[in-house]
């Protein structure tokens, strides 16, 4: 790729280990550059403003044309149907709420090129006395019984996620991202990118593995609302940190997600590019994470810049306008610093006028707010938790913001 691009090498990233080496991670906001200057979110390319809703749509049109060419890269006409295969379904009970449980396959049309396959898994979970079609939050997880390595973790305080989410009548579903694309640069010639490049390398402007998640998290909703149980009109969608990153982008091109829970995803997802704090995009762009964006992404950690950058993170968070979104993490004191939650943040203050723009509230402010306090009054919502690199901590206060902006009556 970095034949194709003409650029010898990238620039090395931030070094979250070592803080004596010259490119040791800023976690000083003194030197982090505060709200940089950032493309223009309501101006066309053209430089006319974008000033009503017609306006508004067809700038989106432009804003999705450039994170495709510059940073995630094009779905291929050549991106797989899915044949999508009950697998098991049983009734059960999780806390105390009676719930059927539903196991499925997405598999992948692979005939044009039979090298490479994938089979895409889905479960998900519903109240089973409800007496109507029920929301759903579907989640970027793992295979079930997936434990990462080293000593068993302690158990989370309180009920998991999934029972409360039932406790107040909602579903909830899980995706396992790399059933969709291995999170592997190496793997490239399988999973769906394998099935559309047809034995081909990338090029410049092919999709990336972040893009092929989002992609397979429409292909999961397109299952999903086939059940009848489900409300279609009330399905989120949550990840966090590189699935942070995931359901963001998840939220911006499909607009069928009514609602989206973001966390911890750092750069590549809500925090901007052009600030100099935690992550950098010369990690993004280094062995282990550039197979996540399309080729052309390379050339801002190489002759180019972030400041070159013909768009900013808030863009993309604005493509989830009118909708509701919540975006959390941690602190830095206590492990988040990586992710920059402030500058995530100030790109969810820079793409609140798009929502007013369509009549919404966005951030009901701009000013920074104390660790717990949640902004939830507006479409846009933030919050910091004191809990690290997890989104265990928001989700009750999250979980009360979607049954807020879904307008739900749950039982």
């Amino acid at each position: 790729m970095l034949d194709l691009l003409g650029i010898a090498d990238t620039r090395p990233g931030a070094d979250g280990f070592k803080p004596d080496v010259p490119n040791a991670a800023n976690y000083d906001e003194a030197r982090a550059g505060g709200m940089p200057q950032l493309p223009a979110l309501l101006r066309f390319a053209d430089g006319t403003p974008v000033t009503t809703a017609k306006d508004w749509a067809r700038r989106r049109r432009e804003i999705v044309a450039l994170f495709d060419r510059e940073i995630y890269g094009r779905v291929p006409a050549t991106a797989p149907a899915i044949h999508w295969r009950l697998d098991r379904q049983e009734r059960a009970i999780e806390g105390d709420k009676p719930v059927v449980k539903y196991w499925l396959t997405g598999i992948a049309d692979n005939r044009a090129w039979p090298a490479a396959k994938a089979e895409i898994a889905l479960r998900y979970t519903l109240p089973a006395a409800a007496r109507r079609p029920v929301p759903v939050i579907l989640s970027f997880g793992f295979p079930e019984g997936f434990r990462f390595p080293g000593p068993p973790r302690a158990p989370d305080p309180g009920p998991p996620y999934t029972e409360q989410l039932l406790a107040r009548g909602f579903g909830y579903a899980v995706l396992v991202a790399n059933s969709i694309q291995t999170d592997n640069g190496g793997a490239l010639d399988n999973g769906v990118i394998g099935i559309s490049l047809r034995g081909k390398r990338r090029g410049p402007e092919d999709w990336g593995v972040l893009r092929a998640w989002a992609w397979g998290a429409s292909r999961a909703l397109d299952a999903l609302t086939k059940d009848r149980a489900i409300d279609a009109s009330r399905i989120g969608i949550e990840g966090l940190s590189r699935y942070g990153k995931a359901a963001l982008v998840t939220m911006a091109y499909d607009p069928r997600f009514a609602i989206g829970f973001i966390g911890s995803s750092g750069a590549g997802g809500a925090a901007l590019y052009r600030r100099d704090f935690g992550e950098r995009i010369g990690n993004l762009a280094a062995g282990g994470e550039y197979h996540w964006f399309a080729g052309n992404f390379l050339k801002y950690a190489g002759p180019l810049t972030p400041a070159d950058l013909p768009i900013d993170s808030h863009m993309l968070i604005a493509l989830a306008a009118p909708r509701p979104i919540f975006i959390g993490a941690g602190t830095v004191e206590t492990g988040d610093g990586w992710v920059d939650p402030r500058g995530s943040f100030l790109a969810a203050v820079a793409a609140s006028p798009a929502w007013v723009l369509l009549g919404r509230q966005g951030l009901t402010t701009d000013g920074f707010p104390p660790v717990l306090t949640g902004l939830t009054d507006g479409k846009v919502a933030f919050r910091q938790h004191q809990g690290g690199h997890n989104n265990r901590d928001n989700w009750p206060v999250f979980i009360d913001y979607a049954a807020m902006q879904l307008s739900s009556k749950l039982h």
